[in-house]
């Protein structure tokens, strides 16, 4: 069968599923008889197309087409997935599967976006219910990988491995759940919490954002990288999940929320969570278990800052409070021309290292990209200045990788100006880890106007200050490594 997918409604949900289809190089037919249908997916296809390509280290395929069809049955044509999107009623969706079913080949796979209805519900009165089956993603459904995939009893079969392998190559998990019913799991979780939430507003003991950060703060980053049971077993410590629930497990009694029907706490219970416990996580000591969550903590917590959002905002709140005072929140008034500035002056962390804990080659290049961006403040070449129209360009760089740095390691920057007049600025860094060298990067930079993307003048602020610098250490030592060439005699 051909990679063609069918979209029938083009909402939200089923504009993320022909992004997430088209991008990975399937063809695309929608079916909406909204006219702005073609419209709201292109802006959706606009963001995906932003977004999705980067997840990878290796290109996507070359983009499927999306074509828009004035019926049902048009669009089904020759498609071996048709994804249902259309509204939470059941009548309109068994309407949608009828006509579906009348034109489609019988061997398709046909999904259901619904987040509460059944798959017995949906199949009810049709022609094949075996080719129908709950196929429910979270939005943006371009980027989260989680898909409910629900058959309804008696139905699991080869159209449902076809399935998983199909969302498998789409970058997607097929949560294949055996049971139906009602909301299937993770929107059960998520209207447990809704409830509470709705109650801690109304009793008026938190603030929608107090809600949120609770969330986005605290137990929110640990379930996205580890869930809920993997989480309390590391919470267990060595003694493991028995002794949390042990712990625990009697709180289940006390009034802590409005959702109190709650199952008997009983051995069997325990005995059958710790021994899937076991069998998930077993394999990993708990101080194992600790290190792969700080190691995905670390890397969640620093993708978030790089966006100066949630817990991410708050690191860079932290490293605001820490800059000022220090040479590291100086400008250049503050400093002494007579030496080699500080640039950075940070600890080596964990996302920045190879499967050998070594700092892997673009960090480097990272650091001193940074260090060269610190000196850019420093002389005036801020956020606003470039907001004004007016940048640094690397045109050149050389880095000279001199000894291992590892995770951990507090590494200290300082540059050096070796010219510094009009439009050009040369500099070079050292860093090191104490006395040691560890690496130097020579970076050439041309002033260039934002506007006609050209190189153009400095401000007279930013190139006196410059030239400062320039002049103050054209006293000092030629550095060491200074112009050298790739093979060049150390």
């Amino acid at each position: 069968m051909s990679n063609t997918a069918a979209i029938i409604g083009g909402g939200v949900i089923g504009g993320g599923w022909a992004a997430r289809f088209a991008l990975n190089g399937w063809n695309v037919r929608v079916f909406d008889p909204d006219p702005e249908a073609e419209r709201k997916i292109a802006e959706v296809m606009s963001n995906a197309r932003r977004s999705l390509p980067g997840l990878t280290d290796v290109a996507l395929p070359e983009a499927g087409e999306i074509s828009f069809h004035d019926s049902i049955q048009e669009a089904v044509e020759g498609a071996s997935w048709i994804q249902e999107s259309v509204p939470e009623r059941l009548d309109i969706k068994h309407k949608t599967f009828g006509a579906i079913q009348q034109a489609c080949d019988p061997d398709a796979v046909i999904g259901s976006s619904t987040s509460g209805f059944k798959p017995s519900q949906l199949q009810t009165g049709m022609a094949r219910p075996d080719q129908i089956m709950v196929a429910h993603p979270f939005n943006p459904v371009y980027l989260l990988p989680l898909v409910e995939l629900v058959p309804a009893e008696g139905f699991d079969g080869p159209l449902i491995d076809r399935a998983k392998e199909i969302l498998a190559s789409l970058g997607m998990y097929a949560l294949h759940l055996k049971k139906e019913i009602d909301a299937h799991v993770a929107d059960r979780f998520l209207e447990a919490v809704w409830r509470e939430a709705l109650w801690l507003v109304k009793d008026g003991i938190a603030t929608t954002e107090e809600i949120d950060n609770a969330i986005r703060y605290g137990f929110g980053i640990r379930w996205a990288q580890m869930g809920l049971f993997e989480t309390y077993r590391v919470a267990g410590g060595e003694a493991g999940m028995k002794h949390f629930m042990a712990q625990f497990g009697p709180c289940l009694s006390w009034p802590w929320t409005k959702l109190m029907d709650v199952p008997e706490f009983t051995d069997e219970l325990v005995d059958l969570i710790a021994g899937q416990s076991d069998e998930q996580s077993g394999h990993h000591s708990i101080r194992d278990l600790e290190r792969i969550r700080d190691n995905n903590l670390v890397t969640m917590m620093r993708g978030l800052k790089t966006q100066d959002w949630g817990a991410g905002a708050l690191l860079n709140a932290q490293e605001k409070i820490m800059r000022a005072g220090s040479d590291m929140g100086a400008q250049a008034d503050d400093l002494s021309a007579d030496k080699p500035v500080l640039t950075a002056h940070r600890t080596v962390p964990l996302d920045w290292t190879d499967y050998n804990g070594h700092m892997t080659e673009s960090r480097y290049l990272h650091a001193f990209a940074d260090a060269t961006d610190r000196f850019m403040e420093i002389i005036g070449c801020d956020a606003a200045y470039i907001s004004s129209g007016g940048s640094y360009f690397t045109a050149e760089t050389h880095i000279r990788h001199l000894d291992e740095v590892h995770a951990g390691t507090v590494i200290t920057i300082t540059t050096q100006v070796v010219e510094g007049a009009g439009k050009k600025m040369h500099l070079f860094h050292e860093m090191r880890d104490g006395e040691r060298l560890l690496a130097t990067g020579e970076h050439f930079l041309l002033h260039v106007s934002l506007e006609t993307r050209k190189p153009s003048s400095p401000s007279p602020v930013i190139e006196a200050a410059l030239v400062r610098f320039a002049k103050g250490h054209g006293a000092l030592p030629k550095p060491d490594g200074l112009g050298r060439a790739i093979g060049a005699p150390r």
